[in-house]
């Protein structure tokens, strides 16, 4: 693999660094060697309790492999992905390096542009997708990556699910030890750091709506997000054939490119992984909801805002 000038690197290493990533811990270590990148995993930001597998750390690391991928695309510049290459070294889990020179197509040019855009979204929305055609796309951009997105249409389903959300969610709002682990990525309103769930990020309540958020404030920090809407939205499960972590990287691509896809569009997702931090309901998930497949990510997909309104950029990628 060729060596190419550093401002596309540079730029690629920028767009990774804006990637979605577990309480926003940003659990990877990206780093230019010999005019590739190299996408590792960095430890010391597991969430030990709620992800002792490492499997939510590698899908972060994953969405941030597809942002640089897109990154070096819209440079002009193919790229050349290895994943896995070094076997004595599992938590090196990609490098990127800029292959053949080529005009950036139009689905690369608008899913940088959306890289800036993109945020988490917590709570209800304003409005549900309410676009067929956008629906399809999502689902095959993440059949591009290897990965399934099974949209809920049927209400007994999602309500099961969201049942399902909210007795982990409450489950782990008594475990210390787990609240004290999430507490350590919470941040006030004064933070400046660029990690961890801001209270400007979540709203004071998080069991509004059909599906409850994480309770990032625990009767510490106040939530000030405004949330304006009632919505549940486009309720889907992100499954993979596998659960490796090969599939975790592809999740992680995949997740990606919906989120991107859909970020072009007005579009924000909210995401619920209770239940699939605990083996007997992600087993259950995967067995009566999944058709076997494995449950990587629960998501939400709707409008934060009424349709024609600009999404503002984010301070700060979460």
């Amino acid at each position: 693999m060729r060596t190419t000038e550093p401002m596309p690197l540079q730029a690629a290493l920028e767009a990774g660094e804006r990637a979605p990533s577990v309480c926003n811990t940003r659990p990877w270590n990206l780093s230019e060697e010999r005019g590739r990148i190299i996408v590792a995993t960095d430890p010391e930001r597991l969430l030990d309790v709620a992800d002792p597998r490492a499997r939510e750390l590698v899908i972060s690391c994953g969405a941030a492999l597809y942002n640089i991928r897109v990154g070096m695309r819209a440079q002009g510049s193919v790229p050349e992905v290895a994943i896995l290459s070094d076997p004595e070294r599992p938590g090196r889990l990609a490098e990127v390096a800029p292959g053949p020179a080529v005009p950036p197509d139009e689905e690369s040019r608008a899913h940088a542009a959306a890289i800036p855009r993109r945020r988490t979204h917590r709570g209800p929305f304003s409005a549900d997708i309410d676009d067929v055609m956008l629906v399809r796309d999502l689902t095959a951009a993440a059949a591009a990556e290897g990965a399934t997105l099974q949209p809920l249409t049927a209400e007994p389903l999602i309500r099961a699910l969201s049942g399902l959300v909210t007795a982990a969610e409450h489950l782990h709002r008594h475990e210390r030890v787990r609240t004290a682990e999430l507490a350590r990525w919470v941040r006030s309103a004064e933070s400046r750091t660029a990690e961890g769930v801001h209270a400007g990020d979540f709203p004071p309540d998080p069991d509004s709506g059909l599906f409850p958020g994480r309770d990032y404030g625990q009767q510490r920090i106040r939530g000030m997000l405004d949330v304006q809407g009632t919505v549940t939205g486009t309720v889907a499960l992100l499954t993979t054939p596998g659960d490796t972590r090969g599939s975790w990287i592809a999740a992680g691509q995949a997740l990606e490119r919906v989120l991107l896809a859909a970020a072009a569009e007005g579009v924000a997702a909210a995401f619920h992984t209770q239940p699939l931090e605990e083996e007997a309901l992600c087993s259950f998930i995967a067995e009566r909801i999944c058709g076997g497949a494995y449950p990587q990510m629960i998501l939400r997909l709707g409008r934060p805002r009424p349709r024609g309104a600009r999404p503002v950029a984010p301070s700060r990628p979460h």
